[in-house]
């Protein structure tokens, strides 16, 4: 019975993230990085859930040029999501992927605690803190 419960909850890898087990979270750590690797753009995605999320930043527009090659900027503007190259797309596209992979792996229980934050690296780690504990906690036991 016990191999049929694992591979009911490996059934659908491909089309659906692996659902968080609390009592395997070492498991399912391996498990949702190699789904987030397989994924198209899975570098970006695994870069969204270890490091900080694309920011846009801001441009400033070149109105004219001045003498002697000087240029003259207009004032600084938060850049959008036309504005980006498609390398800085594809990041960013990545963040919001990386964000629902993880939010569609949890549990109800564990999707209500965890749903408010905005992006991929702050739900990973505080998945971590919940579920392996901080340092000071892993001390402890």
């Amino acid at each position: 019975m016990a191999n049929l419960s694992k591979d009911i909850k490996y059934a659908g890898f491909d089309t659906r993230p692996p659902m968080l087990d609390r009592t395997d979270f070492a498991s399912w750590k391996q498990c949702i990085r190699l789904y987030c690797w397989g994924k198209e753009n899975g570098v970006n995605i695994l870069k969204s859930i270890d490091e900080r999320p694309f920011q846009m930043g801001t441009f400033r527009e070149t109105l004219a040029e001045g003498n002697e090659g000087a240029l003259h900027l207009g004032p600084e503007q938060a850049r959008v999501y036309y504005d980006l190259s498609l390398e800085d797309t594809e990041r960013y596209n990545a963040d919001i992927r990386a964000i629902n992979i993880l939010l569609q792996g949890f549990p109800k229980y564990i999707y209500t605690l965890i749903n408010h934050y905005t992006n991929a690296k702050d739900i990973w780690d505080n998945m971590k803190i919940l579920l392996e504990g901080s340092d000071l906690t892993k001390e402890d036991r």
